[in-house]
């Protein structure tokens, strides 16, 4: 009989809950719950949390300057020159310095390296709400998940302290433009939450930043020097564009090996077309620029569409990156009401754990006159008597 629990626990199939006993895992179908966050045809479509494509740098430039010479296998898998730059830019994120690799996208590096520490099982704690991609990669692993709830600061310290109790063997943290709350992780609260950490020198800590340097607010790591094990993963998709399926994975010597190690038996490396793009895209002083043009016409938007929201009695979130997270009871219907009058957004059931209901808008694209539209149309939702201003 023991024999049997071990086998299951380790395909996945159960998880054990100490006294609780042992419960089966159900595993979501291949595709998860992506395919939910799709806008009704004919609305204006904010439920995607795609960044502004106008707002993306030009390939134009960086295609002339590819090399067309054909990489071989036994080429070098990452562009020296590429990682010397990556390498500076985590060095001014204030990251500590460790191993550097690369994969293709963030949750790619989420992924591998969950799976080079844990197994099937293992306990691994995650924002609640969180992108539902997150969630689905650790259900279909056969994890089980622990939710942490969050707030404008990022998480908060008394609900990851009771989530890394217990045999939780992995955190996962959003550092800014977490998704879909908008949270940014301060100074103040890093400090608590560095605190926090030290008490659990085993846990595997894995820092993303998926939007980088348009997330409108400064990453304030948790990664401390010494730290035993960790990564902290960047990904290109948001700042760059969702095509350049390119993200930097930085982390203790150990887990980079097995990481490129595994790496190598299967896609053997990053397509060096595309970081080719990427170095192009993201050194030049011109694509700086515009980054910092995106990062501020974002945060204008963000920060309009939050204040018409509270001038007409709205709480909402969104201290950075693309979306807003605006909590309230009914989502599933406030979600129809809106596309009825035009506007798509997306339902928070697919992100959440146990979190409050909500609903998640992307503001990349919401010029401030249709924020204000916006804002009337979720007032008049969700305030029936609210008559918008002549």
């Amino acid at each position: 009989m023991a024999a049997a629990y071990r086998l299951l626990r380790t395909r996945g199939l159960t998880a054990g809950r100490g006294r609780g006993g042992t419960r089966v895992i159900s595993r979501p179908p291949s595709r998860g719950r992506v395919s939910e966050l799709r806008s009704p045809d004919g609305s204006i479509n904010l439920a995607t949390g795609d960044p502004d494509p106008a707002l993306l740098p030009s390939l134009d430039s960086a295609l002339r300057h590819i090399d067309p010479a054909p990489a071989l296998y036994g080429a070098a898998p990452h562009l020296p020159g590429l990682v010397s730059f990556v390498a500076g830019e985590l060095d001014a994120d204030g990251i500590p310095r460790g191993a550097l690799t690369m994969t293709g996208g963030g949750l790619d590096g989420i992924e591998r390296t969950l799976c080079e520490h844990l197994r099937p099982g293992d306990h691994v704690a995650v924002e609640d709400p969180c992108v539902p991609s997150v969630h689905d990669l650790l259900v279909a692993s056969g994890y089980a998940t622990v939710g942490y709830e969050v707030d404008d600061e990022g998480p908060q310290p008394a609900s990851m302290a009771s989530a890394l109790t217990g045999n939780c063997r992995a955190l996962i943290v959003t550092a800014r433009g977490q998704n879909p709350t908008g949270a940014a992780i301060s100074v103040a609260r890093a400090e608590e939450l560095r605190a926090l950490l030290r008490r659990h020198p085993d846990l595997l800590l894995v820092e993303s930043d998926p939007c980088g340097p348009v997330a409108g607010a400064p990453l304030v790591t948790l990664v401390e020097a010494g730290r035993h094990r960790w990564a902290h993963v960047k990904s290109t998709a948001k700042f760059l564009g969702p095509d350049l399926r390119v993200a930097f994975l930085a982390g203790d010597s150990l887990t980079i090996d097995r990481v490129e190690g595994r790496f190598a038996l299967g896609p053997r490396r990053v397509s060096r077309l595309l970081q080719q793009l990427v170095f192009s895209l993201w050194s030049d002083p011109a694509a700086g620029r515009q980054l910092a043009r995106a990062s501020e016409i974002y945060r204008l938007r963000r920060e309009a569409f939050v204040a018409a929201l509270a001038a007409r009695g709205i709480a909402s979130h969104g201290a950075s990156g693309l979306n807003v997270w605006v909590p309230l009871r009914h989502e599933a219907q406030v979600t129809r009401d809106l596309a009825e009058r035009g506007w798509g957004v997306a339902a928070g059931e697919p992100f959440r754990l146990h979190a409050r209901p909500g609903i998640r808008i992307t503001i990349s694209t919401l010029v401030p006159s249709d924020g204000e539209r916006l804002a009337d149309d979720v007032a008049g939702v969700l305030l029936p008597v609210y008559r918008p201003s002549a």
